[in-house]
């Protein structure tokens, strides 16, 4: 017999909340999508009315409220940590997109809270449950291309650019573009960790913020405890779609995965051949969105740890953090463990 769905309040109607709120309600049986919250005036009913869930006007609504199990956070990264030990202190189970915070110490702080309240904390580190990137892991995992050596990952945000790049804080290609590509790197390298890396970053999309700290591209390398050498590369702007791919080389095979594409169709025309490619992260990873929402619900239900955890959130953070230190440095920088 089926458990109860669990019942989520979710904090931030924005972009990524709005997704979020649709997969919640459409996608994942586990669930029930009893409230949603915004600061901005309307935002949170523009969302709840059409899914059939209730609009709260404050987090203390959400975290008071007896009928909600677990919350899903989808607000300004600079305010998750709050949000995350307020949570947890609530008695609330915790989903909370990446980044768990924004530095090292506000993670930890993060984590510490989930562990002593006892509630489950998941952090939104999607590409884990993308189809073609779980095949691959569960290869390396099982020794089929033997010994990691050479691991590559990249995203490349569809579009031109940002509207105002004045308005992207520095650190932003590490802290929450790459965080991403860290997490990948870390997890196709089953028991192996991150020790140092050397980081590079440019304004190339927007060359005439480059006085203004702006980074819109950036590549790194980083080496890990068991040798292998991983390159993690970013940019802004990819004129042709979203653009996430892997690949991970070892002593006996290789693994690619990411393509972009929305379907295997292909056109073959006058121009050439044509793949049709996806123009959003929502649109491209959405069963990856369903995936780790349903994992949370089914932590939640089955009362054990979720598969992406606070440490993993600190450990990828570790590598931006890293990042930004190599950046600053002009050297190679050690990774906190």
């Amino acid at each position: 017999m089926m458990s109860q769905p669990v019942r989520i309040g979710l904090i931030g109607a924005g972009r990524i909340g709005a997704s979020h709120a649709a997969v919640l309600a459409r996608r994942v049986p586990e669930a029930h999508l009893t409230a949603v919250v915004d600061p901005r005036p309307g935002a949170a009913d523009l969302i709840a009315g059409p899914l059939g869930a209730r609009a709260l006007s404050s987090v203390g609504d959400v975290l008071a409220d007896p009928a909600i199990d677990a919350v899903v956070i989808s607000a300004a990264s600079v305010a998750h940590r709050d949000l995350i030990v307020a949570a947890a202190t609530a008695g609330k189970h915790v989903f909370c997109e990446k980044p768990a915070g924004m530095s090292l110490a506000e993670i930890d702080e993060a984590r510490t809270a989930a562990a002593a309240a006892g509630v489950v904390f998941q952090v939104g580190f999607n590409r884990r449950f993308a189809a073609d990137f779980a095949a691959a892991h569960d290869l390396i995992a099982g020794g089929r291309i033997g010994e990691v050596q050479l691991i590559r990952s990249l995203t490349r945000d569809p579009g031109t650019g940002p509207a105002d790049p004045g308005a992207v804080p520095q650190w932003t290609i590490f802290t929450q573009t790459l965080i991403h590509d860290f997490d990948t790197l870390n997890w196709l390298n089953p028991g192996a960790h991150a020790v140092d890396v050397l980081a590079t970053a440019d304004a190339l999309i927007a060359p005439d913020h480059r006085d203004r700290g702006h980074l819109d591209t950036a590549v790194v390398v980083i080496r890990y405890s068991n040798g292998a050498i991983a390159t993690a590369e970013a940019s802004f702007a990819a004129a042709y779609g979203y653009d996430v791919r892997g690949e991970v080389f070892g002593s006996n095979g290789m693994v690619t995965m990411g393509e972009g594409a929305t379907t295997s169709m292909r056109l073959h025309d006058l121009a050439g051949r044509a793949a049709f490619t996806a123009r959003s992260d929502t649109d491209l990873l959405v069963d990856s969105y369903t995936g780790e929402l349903t994992e949370f619900c089914r932590a939640v239900t089955e009362k054990r740890p979720a598969a992406v955890t606070g440490d993993d959130a600190y450990a990828a953070f570790a590598i931006a953090q890293a990042c930004i230190d190599s950046v600053t440095t002009g050297a190679r920088a050690a990774v906190t463990r």
